[in-house]
């Protein structure tokens, strides 16, 4: 707790910022708005309800996790697809929904409170490298970036990158149980959860070396974080007898199997002539630019953040291209947090290059926003 200027005290707790939060909602109403608009004026449909203006943000992947908080993980029926997805958002759904009466409005309340969660925390965590102007900034660019969308509806970005950030925070902390606990989170939300565990032993490292060498019990909390992924075994263990299941079904339904990542890079580089134009743009181009974003950044990280931030952001970047189809980078790219706070600095450093990078990541989310609002293809 802090003590405000005339000495009382605070309602709120310390890592609680009002600005920080009201951006937050601010940008999150900005985005279902507009793509209500989009929606209306392309599909020339009216949209009625509260209720309606979020449905039309239920695609691809969101009802996927409705079903499983509906009815859990089943082994027959198109349903046993969904083995590929996580459990621990559709468990959240499934819970607000005892409040909620409604897995639609579910969904968007954990993910509402998970991206006003993650907003605090980016900006807690880069406060304790930056100024204060920095830190903020670094919330500005993850709301803008193009696919910040994710980060409002029934997707499971915002509570994967709530736990990691909390992550990261409490390891800067040198809380190592409270790491352990959200990483273990973390990895029943994304597979890539999982690359806490390196990301944080380097942060455990930094300890190791700043305090004379010594080891500590403490490091063995981070062993949560490959156990939340052995829930997820189990899970498939449980459902299918197999607890690799999920391998089988991403590799026959989603393409996706493990290889080099010039393997599934080359292909998104051959859609963008081999496909129909929109495609092109949109399964070529932008996954291909994406890619290379993403490699920039992280050489980026390399040379001017922490080690365990530029570890996180390498793990990333090789589990999404060592694929033999790639697909989905620029949502992926979506939890490398460290880019926020390079994308900050450039900003106060060099205000004309981050005005620049402001402009060019608003009108991809107004683009991609308005194609995914209207049930097409937005990663």
């Amino acid at each position: 707790m802090y003590a405000n200027r005339q000495g009382r005290q605070p309602v709120l707790p310390a890592w609680f910022d009002a600005r920080v939060a009201g951006l937050v909602l601010a940008v999150k109403a900005l985005v279902l708005l507009h793509g209500v608009q989009a929606y209306v004026v392309w599909k020339n449909e009216r949209v009625g309800s509260f209720y309606d203006w979020l449905a039309i943000w239920n695609r691809w992947d969101a009802p996927h996790y409705l079903d499983i908080a509906r009815m859990g993980y089943v082994s027959t029926g198109v349903e046993a697809r969904w083995i590929v997805f996580y459990p621990l958002y559709p468990w959240l759904v499934r819970a607000a929904t005892f409040a909620l009466r409604d897995e639609l409005l579910a969904a968007f309340f954990v993910s509402g409170v998970a991206s006003v969660a993650a907003g605090l925390l980016l900006y807690r965590l880069a406060l304790l490298d930056e100024e204060d102007v920095t830190a903020r900034a670094s919330v500005f660019y993850l709301l803008v970036f193009p696919t910040a969308y994710f980060l409002h509806i029934g997707y499971t970005e915002s509570l994967f990158l709530a736990l990691a950030l909390g992550a990261f925070l409490a390891a800067r902390g040198r809380s190592w149980a409270a790491a352990g606990a959200l990483g273990f989170f973390a990895a029943m939300t994304r597979v890539n959860g999982l690359l806490l565990l390196a990301a944080l032993l380097f942060e455990a490292r930094e300890e190791y070396l700043k305090e004379g060498r010594r080891q500590r019990l403490a490091w063995a909390w981070l062993l949560l974080v490959p156990a939340g992924f052995g829930v997820y075994l189990f899970i498939n263990w449980r459902v299918f007898g197999d607890p690799r299941a999920f391998l089988g079904t991403q590799d026959l339904y989603w393409y996706k199997s493990v290889t080099w990542p010039w393997v599934g890079v080359k292909g998104a580089l051959s859609s963008t002539w081999s496909r129909a134009p929109s495609d092109a743009q949109m399964v070529g181009w932008q996954e291909f630019f994406f890619v290379l974003l993403g490699l920039a950044l992280t050489a980026w990280a390399w040379l001017r953040l922490r080690a365990s931030y530029a570890v996180w952001m390498t793990c990333n970047w090789l589990l999404w291209t060592s694929t033999k189809f790639v697909l989905s980078v620029p949502r992926y790219t979506l939890v490398l947090f460290p880019a926020y706070i390079l994308l900050a600095r450039l900003r106060v450093s060099r205000p004309a290059w981050g005005a620049a990078v402001a402009v060019w990541s608003l009108l991809l989310l107004a683009l991609f926003a308005a194609r995914f609002s209207q049930g097409y293809w937005a990663f």
